[in-house]
């Protein structure tokens, strides 16, 4: 039986063992829906942040929303995950955050990327939109963490889930680090 450990677990394990568990870093090949997974985000977030504005004229708005269930360690207590639309990186959440994209109507292919995430777990989901003008469509990556596992989803909100984290979760503003592709 294959046993999952938790990134504190593993984190607790590469610092006592130190330089001698050093692993060569491998790169994850992701689908056509993503960016380039070389290009990482720096993520800021905003409390008490009104609500966004109603999609422009002849435009869908996607809501891309980061749900996380705890910090994870002192260090990088709250994940990044990358949200993509049909080949290239619209931007990122950190924790408990989202951010707004108005979309040209048509089918769309979405995907959500955990960046940093531990090798050898999927962190990555994608999920397509057929966006309408004029309407909001809610999708949020759902990063997971118990005891022994992590799971990572990327999942269409109803109207109510989405506007409800739209209340409580802050509003995220990300750029792509300095010396990006």
């Amino acid at each position: 039986m294959m046993r999952m450990f938790t990134r504190q677990t593993l984190s607790a394990i590469l610092l006592f063992l130190g330089p001698a568990a050093a692993v060569p870093a491998l790169a994850t090949v992701l689908p056509g829906a993503c960016g380039n997974d070389k290009v990482k985000f720096d993520v800021t977030t905003q409390e008490s942040q009104p609500a966004p504005p109603p999609p422009a004229a002849g435009k869908a708005q996607i809501v891309f929303i980061e749900d996380q269930n705890e910090e994870h360690n002192p260090f990088h207590p709250w994940d990044t995950v990358r949200f993509g639309m049909d080949g290239a990186w619209v931007g990122a959440d950190k924790g408990n955050s989202y951010f707004t994209l108005d979309a040209a109507p048509g089918l769309h292919h979405l995907c959500a990327s955990w960046q940093g995430g531990i090798r050898g777990v999927t962190s990555f989901d994608l999920a397509p939109v057929t966006a309408k003008a004029g309407k909001v469509y809610y999708f949020a990556a759902e990063v997971t963490e118990s005891l022994y596992y992590y799971h990572f989803n990327l999942s269409q909100l109803n109207d109510d889930q989405g506007k409800y984290r739209l209340k409580v979760w802050k509003l995220a503003t990300s750029k792509p680090e300095q010396g990006q592709n």
